[in-house]
């Protein structure tokens, strides 16, 4: 074996740190690879992604988690490809340039949120597939917070610790069911703001088998059979028909009050908020938001659309209204790309929502804009 003489060796090292630190051409010339809008690996938002189930190294405050998940559905499947299609949606947007002016934040800053993936979910067996979905969501409840965000969730947690949020695509409606579980774990009985065109609160009985009573119209009843829920939870934007008045009976039974579509014709947004504030009230509470609230004008990819629904603005600002509500977790689901128009509208208005749920999980108050004065005509006269 040849050694190289001591006193070559400051050379032969000055030559390899030379070549290790000098810059090739594109990173010299036009700096880092980043990633455009329309360019890079899917995620949400163009957050970090990472299988957050394999690696519990990785810490957050909040989750973004896909539950491809729609082997209950009533009407049109699809809604397994709704976390491609929101995250799809969301490719203009990103932690960098996400100060919104409505809510007067970023809630990117405010919190470490990663993208976790999806839950691998068997589409053959749905009794495995929603314990698959409430593990992978009690399994990331209990992971420790990153500490980015201010303490919200150790004051309602049995434990006293502080738990992460999760933010969940779905998936058709009965991801909901497994999520109430895992949080029920946590919190106790949960109060849920469930923003929908449909109840959700059918009685689950006369199923052929036990595992066909769970269905995206019936997991309310269940939760509510399974203790999950508090008294004092609320639908917004129903407008679905019914087979007769006792099903309402049977919703109030379950514990929610509704607000129908039309009352915001009546009462406008400012007072369908001050009723959902006040019917929440300080408990632990689960927003949940199936896509079919919105008119299927403007998101016509969903399995049961039904006309004469809200507008995405006005239930955006019924959403700010919301904030600093004790938040533990929030979803939005029916989003099936198939049934979407060619400007794929659906996906880019539920990742706008999306948005705005992660602003509610991070801000203390609705938004107080300063809206300077606008000199009128007659004061130009």
């Amino acid at each position: 074996m040849r050694y190289l003489p001591l006193t070559l060796l400051p050379v032969v090292y000055a030559q390899q740190h030379a070549f290790e630190t000098k810059q090739e051409l594109w990173t010299a010339k036009y700096g880092a690879q980043a990633d455009l809008s329309y360019t890079g690996p899917l995620s949400y938002s163009h957050l970090p992604y990472t299988r957050c189930l394999d690696d519990s190294s990785t810490t957050f405050d909040i989750a973004v988690l896909g539950m491809p998940f729609d082997t209950t559905t009533s009407y049109r499947p699809g809604a397994r490809f709704g976390p491609y299609a929101i995250r799809s949606g969301s490719r203009r947007q990103s932690a960098g340039a996400g100060y919104a002016l409505e809510w007067m934040t970023n809630p990117y800053t405010r919190a470490e949120v990663i993208d976790c993936g999806d839950v691998p979910i068997s589409p053959y067996d749905n009794a495995l597939a929603v314990d698959q979905m409430e593990t992978a969501y009690t399994t990331l409840l209990a992971r420790p917070v990153n500490g980015s965000a201010s303490a919200r969730t150790a004051k309602l947690a049995h434990d006293g610790v502080e738990h992460p949020r999760i933010l969940t695509l779905g998936g058709d409606h009965t991801i909901v069911l497994p999520i109430l579980r895992s949080l029920h774990q946590v919190y106790g009985p949960i109060s849920v703001i469930h923003f929908d065109a449909h109840i959700d609160t059918w009685p689950s009985l006369g199923g052929i088998t036990e595992q066909s009573r769970v269905t995206h119209g019936t997991f309310f009843t269940l939760a509510f059979e399974e203790g999950l829920m508090s008294n004092t939870s609320i639908h917004a934007g129903i407008r679905n028909k019914l087979q007769g008045p006792e099903l309402i009976e049977h919703d109030e039974e379950v514990g929610f009050e509704l607000i129908m579509a039309e009352d915001i014709d009546n009462l406008g947004t400012d007072e369908i908020v001050k009723h959902i504030r006040q019917r929440i009230g300080n408990s632990p509470v689960y927003l949940s938001f199936d896509i079919d609230t919105i008119d299927p004008s403007q998101a016509p990819a969903t399995g049961t659309p039904e006309p004469a629904g809200w507008t995405g603005r006005e239930t955006k600002r019924i959403l700010r209204g919301l904030a600093g509500l004790n938040f533990v977790g929030a979803d939005i689901v029916e989003v099936a790309p198939a049934y979407d128009n060619a400007g794929d509208i659906t996906g880019i208005l539920a990742a706008g929502l999306a948005d705005d749920f992660l602003a509610l999980l991070v801000t203390d108050e609705p938004p107080k804009r300063q809206v300077k004065r606008r000199q009128s005509l007659a004061d130009e006269l």
